[in-house]
């Protein structure tokens, strides 16, 4: 039994170095060895006794047993509780909506998102978000599927802008209050968008950006929660914690690189989940909303995000948002972002 082996005139593959004449070159053929390779000493043993043969038997290999590979279904609504290899990349469309959430690369997805329309059997009301999780998926799952609830409980019939506000901030508040008393790790920074009599309510707490396409124009309509923010700095020091600059990155206790959100036991006297809430009315300058993690807003700049869905979102008669969602994400990755990536779309005429 023999095996051939290739060896380059190089002295990097020569065991010996020897020096390379000058008159050799790179184009010249390759020097052929031809090794002995050993018997498996379970032949060796074979062939010693005159009873057992080494026929074309012994050396048979068994083919390895079948791969269930199990399948996943592409549904509608959140990313599954236990995820399964298949959301590694989550995508879904509704009524009015398009989101694609996208792995990086932790061992698994811990970005979430929600989405419901027909909000009181009114086609004109929804409520949406992208909730991204931090040390695991569980207060990101938790946020994505308690945060509506809590907060349309807290909305009843309320009517001025600032009763709208403080229900949203009751709502957050409260999911938090109920996932700490779980006693399980980790954190969820959020954003969320709710449509409701003609108006846009927005909100955040952490790093989750809401961007609205004025005309084309990008507009912020949330502003990031991070320590190196003076006034979130100045609270976390009024509050007897530090901030610290490490590797380029400002952190709380020289941990946490977020200073809102859903979660968080160990920091909770720092890092609290009241949101800053906007309120716009809907009109036809509106054109589009994109919620995305700070996975997409790390690498890619507002207006280039609107600039890049606008042509798929708008002036075209079937929305192509789906794909908006995708060319965000993958624009972001080429630029090198290894964070979980979740983008979310809202076409706002449709509930004008």
């Amino acid at each position: 039994m023999s095996c051939t082996v290739a060896i380059s005139n190089s002295p990097v593959f020569s065991p010996s170095r020897v020096p390379v004449p000058a008159s050799s070159s790179s184009s010249s053929p390759l020097r052929i060895l031809r090794l002995q390779k050993p018997l498996p000493s379970s032949l060796i043993r074979a062939s010693t006794d005159c009873s057992v043969s080494t026929s074309p038997t012994v050396l048979k290999r068994k083919r390895p047993s079948r791969l269930d590979v199990p399948a996943f279904s592409m549904s509608f609504g959140n990313i599954p509780a236990t995820p399964t290899a298949g959301a590694d990349l989550v995508e879904a469309e509704g009524d009015g909506y398009s989101v694609c959430c996208k792995r990086g690369r932790k061992s698994a997805m811990e970005d979430r998102y929600s989405a419901t329309v027909n909000l009181h059997a009114d086609s004109k009301q929804g409520v949406f978000g992208i909730f991204d999780g931090h040390g695991g998926a569980k207060a990101a799952e938790y946020a994505a599927e308690n945060l509506k609830k809590n907060i349309m409980n807290e909305l009843g019939n309320t009517a001025t802008d600032d009763e709208i506000k403080v229900a949203v901030k009751n709502g957050y508040l409260k999911t938090d209050s109920e996932f700490l008393n779980q006693e399980v790790g980790g954190g969820s920074c959020c954003v969320t968008a709710l449509i409701r009599n003609g108006n846009l309510v927005i909100s955040n707490a952490g790093d989750c950006r809401a961007v609205v396409s004025r005309g084309g124009v990008a507009e912020a309509l949330t502003s990031d929660h991070r320590p190196s923010r003076k006034d979130e700095k100045d609270r976390i020091e009024a509050s007897g914690g530090y901030v610290d600059c490490c590797r380029g990155i400002w952190r709380i206790q020289g941990s946490l690189a977020v200073s809102r959100g859903i979660g968080d036991q160990c920091l909770k006297q720092w890092v609290t989940a009241e949101p800053e809430t906007r309120i716009l009315g809907l009109n036809p300058e509106l054109e589009f909303l994109i919620l995305a993690s700070d996975g997409l807003w790390d690498k890619v700049s507002n207006q280039e995000a609107v600039d890049i869905a606008r042509p798929l979102c708008t002036g075209i008669t079937t929305h192509q948002s789906l794909s908006a969602c995708r060319k965000l994400i993958d624009l972001s990755i080429s630029r090198g972002s290894i964070d979980d990536t979740s983008v979310m779309i809202v076409q706002l005429g449709r509930f004008c």
